[in-house]
Order: C-alpha cells, then sequence, then structure tokens
C-alpha cells in the first residue's frame, strides 16, 4: 500500500473503531458505548460476530504490513473481549468497557508513527504471554502428573 491508501485505510479504521466502541454516550456520563457491545447482547452470537466484525481490523493492519507481533497483539485484544463477552452479565458490562476495537486502531497508529517503539512493546508483550501459558500448560501437565502418581499409588495400596 502506498501513503495515501495507508492514511485512507486509517481514516477508514478510526471511524470503524468509533462505530463499535464510541457511537452512544450514556446520558449525564461519561461513559461511552457502541455497536460492538450492543451487537453482543445478543445470546448466542453476539460475541462471535463482534470479534468477526473487529477481525475487519486486523486483516486491514496485515495488508498494511504490521509486523506479527502486532498483530498478535491485536488478535489478544479480540480474543479478550470475545473471551470476556460469554460470561452472563460481566461479560455485558466488558463489552462497554474493553474497546477492543479503539486499542487495536491506537496500536496500528502508534506503529505508523513510531514503528520501533511499538514493535518492541509488542514482543515484550507477546513473549509475557508466552512465559504465561508456558508457566500454565507445565503447571497443568505437573498437576496431571501428580494426580496419576497418586491414583497409581493409592491403587498400589502404598
Amino acid at each position: 500500500m502506498n501513503k495515501a491508501q495507508i492514511a485512507q485505510s486509517k481514516d477508514k479504521l478510526n471511524r470503524l473503531a468509533w462505530l463499535l466502541d464510541n457511537t452512544f454516550r450514556i446520558p449525564g456520563t461519561q461513559i461511552r458505548f457502541g455497536l460492538d457491545g450492543l451487537i453482543g447482547l445478543i445470546p448466542g452470537i453476539g460475541d462471535a460476530a463482534g470479534a468477526v466484525i473487529s477481525s475487519h481490523i486486523l486483516t486491514q493492519a496485515a495488508q498494511m504490513g504490521v509486523p506479527k507481533s502486532i498483530l498478535l497483539k491485536m488478535a489478544f485484544n479480540i480474543g479478550l473481549d470475545a473471551i470476556l463477552g460469554i460470561i452472563p452479565v460481566f461479560g455485558d458490562v466488558s463489552d462497554f468497557m474493553w474497546k477492543a476495537n479503539q486499542r487495536n486502531v491506537q496500536l496500528l497508529n502508534d506503529y505508523l508513527e513510531q514503528p520501533e517503539k511499538t514493535v518492541t512493546h509488542s514482543r515484550f508483550f507477546v513473549g509475557l504471554m508466552g512465559f504465561v501459558v508456558f508457566c500454565g500448560v507445565a503447571f497443568i501437565s505437573m498437576l496431571g502428573f501428580l494426580l496419576i502418581r497418586w491414583l497409581w499409588l493409592s491403587v498400589e495400596g502404598n
């Protein structure tokens, strides 16, 4: 993409994120929400539909040549929004608070303005998430091993 196409796409994505996350304001407050929060209220398919719509920002960022570490961070934002949305009541509140689309467009804008800094922060985040996942898998594996060992010893009678 050339600079003009990137600028045009950036403007469209800013408008889309605003539409999805900040279109409406609760009267008398500064609390804003958008169509993503309203779509998330539809039982069963609302959060999945919101994630599919949010993935458009991710796709556009990939077409702009954004590095994988930033795309992974964007995917994390979308995934967390969708997973939290599954939880009754709490998920609906999180749809109004998390604003994954605004976060993703801000990541994209930060990358376009300061690529090195944004890539470094995103790599750190992805590395940290990888470490957390590794520790979680190791912990679950250890618990599984200890459970099997305990069962084995119980069956043997020792």
